[in-house]
């Protein structure tokens, strides 16, 4: 039972009833040394400890989960909270393996250790639990937890520009050099320097991108780049570790994040700076779509110094320009905040 010491304290509410007669009464419930500690919400007091050896599921399988202190359940304690069930079963079972097996008892209980030290380890971990949430979590979904981040973005930078003639401009752009649902172009004309990507295919550009430059080709460079570095990265996991490790585990369990999880992200997200990409999937990507790769490396670095693979390997350098947008759409894409000034 001591593996539990290595990790994140575990803590959580429950109602515990002292007999079968008695009013049920809120508990804070933690793991102790190879026992529960039942808690006054309001002192911190221990009320009682209930050994982990003992305790008896009265409602396998159900929630919100009901437990004994002995088999004859003169004490009973109702949990609702998904991860604490989740540890309490994980070393119940590990425990049932043990009695088990009581003619190499000591191997089984080393092994049974080890084996909670694992699962903690694989499922406990926050990193790993976010991680393997993130890995589990559909496009749809990912594309709902994108517009909440956004959403949250917007208190910092405003809602995006929309200009009706400068969204079609942005649709435009963003088939042209993500491919066909490949993702969305968003243009900020606030707050955002110079881009940015959250989950669900959104890439967020920075009017100053968009507004001053003669052609597309920098704006382009930075929607590839932002594209490249989600595939690099998957973007929803910064996004649960700031939710945190029980919404991930309601996003987990309910396919939901609770509403304000995300409150506070776009904070980190505009003052960290962009992760690096490797500069070969770079070029690969400018390949791909078919953009030139020196205009984006002059504008990242204007003495061309630290971008000089880009500059230099340009998959487009001596061939034929393909035209990125229409001088028009151009236009019309720089004109997208038009009706947010002032």
């Amino acid at each position: 039972m001591t593996a539990l010491k290595k990790y994140e304290k575990l803590e959580s509410t429950g109602l515990w009833r002292d007999s079968p007669d008695a009013q049920r009464r809120e508990v804070v419930v933690n793991f102790g040394d190879a026992s529960l500690v039942l808690s006054d919400p309001k002192t911190g007091t221990a009320i009682t400890h209930w050994s982990l050896p003992a305790l008896v599921r009265l409602n396998s399988g159900s929630m919100p989960a009901l437990y004994a202190a002995d088999p004859e359940a003169t004490e009973t304690l109702e949990i609702d909270d998904a991860l604490m069930v989740g540890a309490i079963e994980t070393v119940r079972g590990a425990i049932e393996k043990a009695r088990a097996r009581p003619g190499r008892l000591r191997a089984t209980l080393l092994g049974g250790g080890i084996a909670i030290g694992l699962l903690l380890a694989v499922f406990w971990l926050p990193s790993a639990l976010i991680s393997q949430t993130a890995a589990l979590v559909p496009e749809a979904t990912r594309a709902e937890i994108g517009r909440m981040a956004l959403a949250d973005l917007t208190r910092l930078t405003g809602v995006p520009c929309a200009n009706p003639a400068g969204l079609a401009a942005a649709m435009m752009l963003s088939e042209r050099v993500l491919g066909q649902h490949g993702g969305q172009i968003l243009i900020l004309r606030d707050g955002l320097t110079p881009s940015a990507h959250l989950p669900g295919g959104l890439i967020l550009l920075s009017s100053k991108l968009v507004e001053p430059l003669d052609g597309p080709e920098v704006a382009a460079g930075y929607a590839i780049a932002e594209k490249a570095r989600a595939e690099q990265s998957d973007p929803l996991i910064p996004v649960l570790q700031q939710a945190g490790l029980l919404a991930t585990v309601r996003l987990l369990t309910s396919g939901r994040l609770p509403p304000g999880a995300l409150t506070g992200y776009a904070e980190n997200l505009l003052v960290l700076p962009p992760a690096p990409v490797d500069d070969e999937a770079l070029l690969a990507a400018f390949r791909e779509a078919s953009v030139p790769s020196t205009p984006y490396a002059y504008a990242v670095d204007p003495s061309g110094e630290t971008t000089l693979p880009l500059i230099e390997a340009d998959p487009l350098r001596g061939a034929a320009a393909v035209p990125i947008l229409p001088d028009a759409d151009w236009v019309q894409l720089q004109s997208i905040c038009q009706d947010q000034k002032g």
